[in-house]
């Protein structure tokens, strides 16, 4: 590194005064060519930057396309797969146990990408180290896994039970307040660090949701549903902070492993309670011919592709551009209820949207966001400074040939 910094400078200091007068008789274009060289180099890096980050940003692109397509085309077809079969927990229920995918889908793209192939036995062995040094035993299964299965069923019930009663434009705008609740809840229980722009945020995301309620007038239809989707927003939350609290930080193994085993704890402890639902006619249907399972199968591949991007997208993008695919879903999901369905775009709703997403941009915002902006408006203030004694110079050019030959030239001190 420090070649390519000093090209120029280490040549001179490593040759003595006489062996430099014998050898090289022209010092001022050794380091031009010495410059040269190390120029070249340094061009050569930077093109290699400029072309990863376009890469990264390419992939950005593609993520955040499929993050707004994936989350906005599965609350989409919840809303269609209602009207034909009312029974949201087995939905999620259903949509759950796709989860089992996570860690053999991991594996197929470690056997494609890795060097070192490690059999299926290997890397879940190795995964497991994540649960603690004994594994996956079954008291890991039952502390860490099985509050993490609740959680996550409770989410996606709350917010898929909200499409019911409320549209799909509000549901997606008002989940988005879970990155608000994510911050509160890190900087009480996590003790994170304070941050004024973020305490905006979340007045920002609670006074959404109040001009939100205010929007159809407080009718017990949409209030019931507004607090259902502030609930799965919340449960999201807590999901996330526990998750950070009581396990850390995930590899990308790990991670597929550990939804892959929330999807076991589905189906061998949540099993029952949709049997219990249509037994007691909550959620019932009269024969399984009625069953929509296209728009079941497809809701669970959606919800699943989401969930992936979301999880792994990291490994080729940055996380903030993962993070707008979700705010984009909300232009998305406002436009189809146009056409769709009777929903009343009125000032208070437009201003409750505009607000919410406002408040999920700033806490978009990085943690040394504001170092970065006292550090840009130093570098202005120092060009403005350097463009004024340019300028001078440019005035004093035009004066007469005796005011400057008082001034003595720096070539003279030079020597």
């Amino acid at each position: 590194m420090h070649d390519m910094k000093h090209p120029a400078i280490l040549l001179p200091l490593s040759i003595s005064g006489d062996e430099r007068s014998r050898e090289s008789p022209a010092p001022a274009e050794a380091q031009m060519q010495a410059g040269a060289e190390g120029g070249g180099r340094v061009n050569r890096c930077c093109w290699k930057c400029s072309v990863t980050q376009v890469k990264k940003i390419f992939w950005g692109v593609a993520v955040v396309l499929g993050v707004c397509s994936s989350w906005s085309g599965s609350t989409q077809l919840a809303k269609l797969t209602f009207k034909k079969f009312d029974a949201p927990f087995t939905l999620t229920w259903f949509a759950t146990n796709w989860n089992f995918l996570f860690f053999p889908l991991y594996y197929l793209g470690h056997v494609f990408k890795s060097a070192e192939k490690q059999s299926p036995k290997q890397r879940y062995r190795e995964c497991c180290r994540f649960f603690g040094d004994n594994g996956l035993t079954l008291k890991v299964f039952f502390t860490k896994a099985a509050p993490f299965g609740v959680l996550w069923t409770l989410t996606n019930y709350l917010y898929l039970h909200a499409i019911k009663k409320i549209n799909t434009t509000d549901v997606s705008v008002l989940f988005c307040c879970n990155k608000a609740f994510v911050f509160l809840l890190s900087w009480i229980v996590l003790r994170d660090r304070f941050m004024g722009v973020r305490i905006v945020a979340a007045i920002f995301a609670i006074a959404g949701i109040v001009m939100m309620t205010y929007a159809d007038g407080f009718h017990s239809h949409s209030v019931i549903g507004i607090a259902l989707v502030v609930g799965s927003a919340s449960m999201s939350a807590l999901y996330k902070v526990l998750f950070k609290l009581l396990l850390g930080s995930a590899k990308f193994g790990e991670a597929a492993l550990f939804l892959s085993v929330l999807a076991v704890f589905n189906v061998l402890f949540v099993t029952c309670i949709p049997v219990i639902l249509y037994f007691t006619k909550v959620e019932y249907w009269s024969s399984f011919d009625i069953v929509p399972w296209g728009n079941l199968c497809g809701f669970s591949i959606l919800l699943l592709t989401f969930n992936i991007l979301l999880n792994f997208g990291i490994a080729i993008t940055y996380p903030t551009l993962i993070s707008l695919g979700i705010v984009l879903s909300v232009p998305v999901n406002a436009v189809v209820d146009h056409y769709t369905s009777e929903i009343v775009f009125n000032s208070v709703r437009v201003i409750a949207i505009i607000i919410i997403g406002l408040g999920f941009l700033l806490l978009l915002l990085p943690e040394e966001w504001d170092v970065w902006v006292i550090k840009l408006l130093t570098r202005l203030k120092v060009r403005k400074k350097e463009e004024i004694p340019e300028g001078n110079g440019d005035i004093a050019s035009g004066l007469p040939n005796k005011s400057r030959r008082t001034r003595p030239s720096m070539s003279s001190f030079a020597h």
